[in-house]
């Protein structure tokens, strides 16, 4: 007599318990270095772009006119060399005798003497300058000495400044959050889209395949470019627009991968049973047929944001992308690659990023590949 096993009984200590696919697959990425380093610099990179901008002590669309084309540095802006000779000019429009200035972190001072009363309407050489602020006179009771104070504003570019004197580490977080917005949701739209359009024109097969490829290869002919400055004269330049463009154009990639998973997957015997059982085309579709086309199209939709992000990148060169004081990466380069013969900086630190970007996706594109082929389990 065969004793059949209790279902319910914990299985003995040791003995390993059997892992579904994703959970295999989470533990094969675990172990892929360069896939778990992208997950976090891709997670930093976009807490940045969300919240950066928010925190950061400098606004991504003020304009500091002092501070045009200034270098990266971790000194405070203006320098101590800069300060003192601006402050002893407006003393010297301002025709009385002082003393040495003295600068102590952001407020500097100077005794003032005359041989006549020192009229307080000097001040307002300091009010008007666009370096000195909040300036104060205290006379003594003679009215012929007294101390000039004023405060300056010492501000901190790390990553240097514009060409018309905005900070680049804001203008790089701005730009972080709009090509990953862009890119991920033009991603999105071309997977809801691909994805659908594919598992169906795989599965009904016959006429109605042959049509929706068709279709397909008609929206392969039109270019890319002329689309969307179609889009950009009927529409208007807007962030709504540009997404909207990538992902009706990169659709049918993802339809053309999800048709053919779908052709292997309808002949296969849990599809047949389904059928069998009575179940309905669309339940077998969005219950059955899907889901397991979902490890390679999350390989593709990694592949996909970063081909996002330079279609974005190359329309905002070319003048299509967002608009100013709004900015993307991409036009953050085609600036810089305008200034570059004066001010490198402009172009590296939004290339640079843009590069770690790409190279993230790719690494983690790579990463789910490995992890999710059966042949390599």
């Amino acid at each position: 007599m065969t004793i059949k096993p209790d279902p319910t009984e914990a299985l003995p200590a040791g003995e390993a318990q059997g892992r579904s696919l994703w959970q295999d697959a989470w533990l094969r990425l675990r172990r892929n270095r360069a896939a778990v380093a992208s997950m976090i610099v891709l997670a930093v990179l976009t807490l940045i772009g969300a919240f950066g901008p928010m925190i950061w002590p400098h606004p991504y669309d003020r304009v500091y006119q002092q501070f045009v084309r200034v270098p990266a540095s971790l000194e405070a802006y203006p320098r101590e060399e800069a300060v003192l000779p601006a402050f002893e000019r407006l003393l010297t429009r301002a025709r009385v005798d002082h003393g040495e200035p003295e600068l102590s972190g952001s407020e500097i001072s100077v005794g003032l003497t005359s041989d006549e009363a020192i009229d307080p309407r000097i001040l307002r050489y300091f009010q008007r300058s666009d370096l000195f602020f909040a300036p104060a006179l205290d006379l003594a009771d003679d009215g012929l000495t007294g101390t000039l104070t004023a405060r300056v504003e010492r501000l901190h570019f790390y990553l240097g400044t514009d060409a018309i004197g905005r900070d680049m580490a804001a203008r790089i977080m701005i730009g972080v959050r709009i090509s990953l917005s862009i890119g991920i949701l033009a991603s999105v739209m071309a997977l809801l889209l691909g994805v659908t359009y594919g598992a169906v024109s795989g599965y009904l097969g016959g006429k109605v395949d042959n049509v929706m490829m068709r279709v397909v290869d008609i929206l392969y002919s039109l270019p890319f470019i002329f689309f969307v400055i179609l889009l950009v004269v009927f529409f208007g330049r807007s962030l709504v627009i540009i997404f909207i463009a990538i992902g009706a154009t990169e659709w049918l990639d993802m339809a053309r991968i999800v048709r053919g998973q779908t052709l292997s997957l309808k002949r296969q015997e849990f599809v047949q049973a389904a059928e069998a059982m009575g179940a309905t085309k669309a339940g077998i579709l969005f219950r059955h047929i899907i889901p397991n086309t979902l490890g390679p199209v999350v390989v593709f939709v990694t592949l996909l944001v970063p081909k996002a992000i330079l279609l974005e990148s190359l329309l905002s060169f070319l003048g299509l992308g967002v608009q100013d004081p709004l900015t993307s990466l991409g036009l953050l380069i085609s600036e810089g690659a305008a200034n570059m013969r004066g001010a490198l900086w402009l172009l590296i630190w939004p290339a640079a990023t843009l590069t770690l970007i790409l190279f993230a996706l790719n690494f983690l594109g790579d990463g789910l590949r490995d992890s999710l082929d059966p042949k390599d389990r």
